[in-house]
């Protein structure tokens, strides 16, 4: 695996060499991909992009769906020496929202360790694939200024092994798919598919829908992203209205749940819920599960409530166990969460239920964590603030992990 991973990085240099300017994407190149792969050790989702042009060096990444930019360790001598300052009073630190004089830094945050510095905004070539109208990989296309934030080695504390920064995904004018959007005159749009394995992000002017089965980008469910309740936009929120379990809606008010609102996120491994919100989730869930015969076992680990697997049938979707409903703008918009879903297999023959208290008084009432965002599509339109999400892939007797486009290395990153 190794060594399939060194040619692949060897050949991704060496074409950037023989192609020494910047290759634009053709009329046939719709769009960017990066690949994804979770680290089973930390439950990170990490990417990568090849970075510099004296040396081009790759650079593995974190994947932060809701971060403001992207940000690299630069004093740990990987850097390439192509790497430029930005000025402050420039247009790009304007880009930025920095009125700080001479100094254009950003502030810069772990947002796994919470650690935070303020980072250089510096800019450099990277590079990235080019998905056709085929679905396929034609080329690695360069990205000339490309605006990143310059921190310490120690913000890098807490991160997957290898990973050299953070690719933020956000709504921030600085975002990657903000800066991509504007390079190459794309839509501002992107969507991720993540799985327990391999995954992808799509960026482009709707480049899955030549890569996904013609008929799920067009099933897609849409619901409005909004502010948090301090307005911040550069997170990814919705409204959840309710709370279903096996169709029965939980008593919780409108007025709890939208406090501080729904949040997206690739950073938390498992969905968190508010504790007077959870208490609630948690009492009708094992009473739910109970009439369904399903055995409550010993808690394990950070997982409060579990359960025998033992004697549960299984689905496309999953363990046959209470299937978890968010509501959104109408009880027809709903995020529907089945078994792979809602459980996590522990050990053999126990399952926990993927979802924890997130204690009193969170910035966000829900967090709706990675275990949850697993082998669904999710379109984020930037430009109408709108999110499209699909059902559960393996509904369909597919995932995520299936999506396999070109020479992309399939081990670790």
């Amino acid at each position: 695996m190794a060594a399939s991973l060194s040619i692949f990085l060897l050949f991704s240099f060496t074409f950037l060499l023989t192609f020494s300017l910047a290759q634009k994407p053709s009329s046939q190149n719709i769009g960017i991909v990066l690949p994804v792969i979770k680290d089973v050790s930390t439950l990170q989702y990490a990417t990568h992009m090849h970075h510099g042009s004296n040396p081009t060096v790759p650079i593995k990444l974190v994947v932060d769906l809701g971060g403001p930019v992207l940000w690299l360790d630069c004093a740990s001598g990987h850097m390439p020496s192509s790497h430029r300052p930005i000025n402050g009073g420039s247009l790009e630190c304007s880009r930025a929202n920095i009125a700080n004089g001479c100094d254009c830094s950003v502030d810069t945050v772990n947002t796994i360790t919470h650690g935070a510095t303020r980072g250089e905004l510096v800019e450099d070539v990277v590079a990235v694939d080019s998905v056709d109208r085929s679905g396929q990989v034609t080329s690695i296309t360069t990205v000339d200024h490309f605006l990143f934030s310059c921190v310490p080695p120690w913000l890098l504390n807490g991160l997957a092994s290898g990973v050299k920064g953070m690719l933020g995904l956000g709504r921030a004018r600085i975002s990657v798919p903000s800066q991509l959007a504007t390079s190459f005159g794309f839509q501002r749009k992107f969507a991720i598919c993540l799985s327990s394995s391999n995954g992808i992000v799509l960026l482009g002017n709707e480049p899955y829908v030549s890569i996904f089965e013609p008929d799920l980008p067009n099933s897609l469910m849409y619901t409005p992203l909004i502010s948090n309740q301090d307005g911040a936009l550069e997170d990814y929120y919705v409204n959840v209205k309710s709370i279903k379990i096996n169709g029965k809606r939980l008593s919780l008010s409108t007025s709890t749940l939208s406090i501080g609102g729904t949040k997206l996120s690739t950073i938390v491994p498992y969905t968190t819920m508010e504790s007077t919100i959870y208490d609630t989730f948690k009492r009708a869930y094992i009473k739910i599960a109970t009439s369904m015969n399903m055995t409550r076992v010993a808690s394990v680990a950070h997982f409060d409530v579990c359960f025998s697997s033992d004697g549960l049938e299984k689905t496309w979707g999953g363990p046959a166990v209470p299937v978890i409903d968010f509501v959104l703008q109408s009880e027809m918009v709903k995020w529907r969460i089945h078994g792979r879903n809602s459980m996590v297999e522990v050990s053999d023959g126990v399952l926990c239920l993927g979802f924890l208290d997130g204690g009193v008084s969170p910035k966000a009432s829900i967090v709706i964590g990675g275990h949850q965002l697993e082998d669904i599509l999710l379109e984020f339109n930037l430009g109408t603030s709108m999110l499209g999400f699909s059902s559960s892939l393996l509904m369909r007797d597919t995932s995520c992990s299936n999506f396999k486009l070109y020479s992309m290395p399939s081990e670790s990153l």
